[in-house]
């Protein structure tokens, strides 16, 4: 796994990686994403675990992931006896990537910050300013 920004700029981007790269969700995860936009209808958990040949709970988590970042909503649907059952499906498109914009900004800001934080301290105009203002 590349850890640095040089590393990630080396490697082929692509679409897929997205989610992983923005939001840090597994391989796994990713699949079950795909699964959800290409039914074209909300899914259960059964009908996820069937789709990507695993248990419930593993469908589950990887699930609960894409909740907990804002990629899939999750909604109660109630059985006519009583009862209910969760339904899972991808948030809107445009949602998605208001979304991944907020988290680019926020760490375009972050990044920016520390690199002025790097100048700062190291800086050769920094010091001569530093110790000029010191005189």
């Amino acid at each position: 796994m590349t850890t640095s920004i040089s590393e990630q700029l080396e490697q082929p981007m692509q679409c897929e990686g997205l989610l992983r790269c923005v939001f840090g969700v597994s391989e796994l995860d990713r699949e079950v994403y795909e699964v959800l936009t290409t039914e074209g209808h909300p899914c259960t958990v059964e009908q996820v675990a069937d789709t990507i040949d695993s248990d419930r709970s593993t469908a589950y988590r990887s699930l609960r992931r894409l909740v907990d970042v804002g990629a899939v909503s999750r909604r109660p649907v109630s059985y006519n006896d009583g009862g209910c059952y969760h339904v899972f499906e991808p948030v809107d498109a445009d949602e998605l990537v208001d979304s991944l914009h907020q988290y680019l900004d926020e760490w375009y800001r972050r990044i920016d910050g520390l690199i002025v934080e790097f100048e700062q301290r190291h800086s050769s105009k920094s010091r001569q300013a530093a110790d000029g203002e010191r005189v």
